[in-house]
């Protein structure tokens, strides 16, 4: 059984991967939920005390996607109310320590019970990766980008700050879900506390207005599913904007005379970015572009993963109720691409394998940069004092284990060498 938190834990004879450089032969000293130390070569145990032999592994800091809507058949809004727990439970196998369930434009009946289910996790201590506040790729996005999403569920703010009424459907089409945009900024307002990044398209009507309303209610803004134009995103960014959701993906294409959200986005050092990172949805080669001008500090490593991640090919999964099927991505039955089928221990590798980054360039952006443009303080690193939330690698870079808080989650069985 996995050992008791107050055990001090040495994870022995593993290459760590620090902030800054790869150390080899290393002891990591756990003890609660913290990381104590690190020396080089064996410890001796006491009785009290558990050793994990790890020669010939790399330990990371434990994995932090911001942005996945579900994994091995389990999309964050299936209806049952333990959507959400599922995928904290299954996460733990791919190296994920923590993430921001994120969720599609979808009535307030179903936000609200999803961000309810995020609140309600938080507070667990159940041996599952860290639920943390949520990520919606909100009702407030451009229908000519919005791919996936729902175009009856998407909604204009009308230029109105939270607190005032606003309008119905965004575009014509699809027979519009019986709901208003202020009916979905209630549950923002309702359910703020366990909400942390809103996706929303700065240029659709009260974009500008939503965005700086929501920047000072404490919630982190991020640009996508937009059509902005270069000036556009300068002032949303100057509104308090501070993320581009998926580059590339669902936006405005940049040219050289039409740079859009994607210039605005890498030329400013407001504003991290994320990449989905399965060398699908955004090439290679383009990705390291995108890493030199951001620099790995502000760009996020994510999966866009959805309930066909982890599956065979062929396999049917949901997404926000609608049908996909898992290939190289995941695809509505229109063959709209619709998410990844990524999960972040192939995202990590492919980072080193596909891009030539090294070990300690990719942890940043899996782990450390996700931390810190969140404010957890302390996660995503692996550092005397801070959180033990770790996940160990073989040479092939598959996941072994994972940690969360000082405690081995995955694989959830014994087999600890003392």
């Amino acid at each position: 059984m996995t050992p008791p938190q107050s055990r001090r834990c040495f994870l022995a004879g593993a290459s760590l991967v620090l902030p800054d450089r790869v150390v080899s032969g290393q002891t990591l000293v756990i003890e609660g939920n913290r990381i104590v130390d690190f020396v080089s070569g064996p410890r001796e145990t006491g009785p009290d005390e558990v050793r994990v032999n790890l020669e010939g592994h790399f330990v990371v800091p434990g994995f932090i996607d911001v942005h996945v809507h579900g994994v091995a058949g389990t999309d964050t809004l299936d209806a049952g109310g333990a959507a959400v727990r599922t995928i904290a439970e299954q996460l733990p196998r791919f190296g994920v320590a923590a993430f921001c369930p994120t969720s599609v434009a979808c009535p307030p009946a179903e936000l609200d019970r999803f961000l309810e289910e995020v609140g309600r996790l938080r507070q667990t201590s159940a041996p599952q990766s860290r639920v943390l506040p949520a990520h919606i790729e909100s009702n407030f996005i451009n229908p000519e980008f919005r791919g996936a999403q729902p175009v009856e569920c998407l909604r204009v703010p009308s230029g109105t700050s939270p607190n005032a009424a606003s309008s119905g459907s965004a575009s014509a089409g699809d027979a519009p879900q019986d709901f208003t945009a202020r009916d979905i900024l209630d549950v923002i307002d309702r359910r703020r506390a366990d909400l942390a990044i809103v996706t929303l398209a700065p240029e659709i009507p009260g974009g500008l207005e939503l965005t700086r309303a929501l920047v000072a209610g404490g919630l982190r803004v991020s640009l996508g599913h937009s059509g902005a134009t270069f000036e556009q995103a300068q002032e949303a960014i100057a509104a308090g904007a501070r993320q581009a959701t998926h580059l590339f993906n669902r936006m405005r294409p940049m040219t050289h005379r039409d740079p859009g959200l994607v210039g605005a986005a890498l030329a400013s050092e407001d504003l991290a970015v994320e990449i989905i990172c399965d060398g699908l949805h955004v090439h290679p080669a383009v990705m390291r572009l995108a890493v030199a001008a951001k620099g790995p500090s502000r760009t996020l490593a994510i999966t866009d993963g959805t309930a066909g991640s982890g599956l065979p090919p062929g396999s049917k999964a949901k997404i926000g109720g609608r049908p996909i099927t898992v290939s190289d991505i995941a695809r509505l039955d229109d063959g709209t691409m619709a998410g990844s089928v990524l999960t972040m221990d192939r995202a990590f590798a492919g980072l080193i394998t596909k891009c030539g980054f090294d070990l300690v360039q990719a942890a940043e952006m899996c782990a450390t940069t996700p931390a810190r443009e969140l404010g957890l303080v302390g996660h995503g690193v692996i550092a005397p004092g801070a959180i033990a939330d770790v996940t160990v690698l073989d040479s092939r870079l598959q996941v072994v284990q994972t940690w969360v808080g000082g405690v081995r989650i995955w694989p959830p069985t014994s087999g600890f060498v003392s």
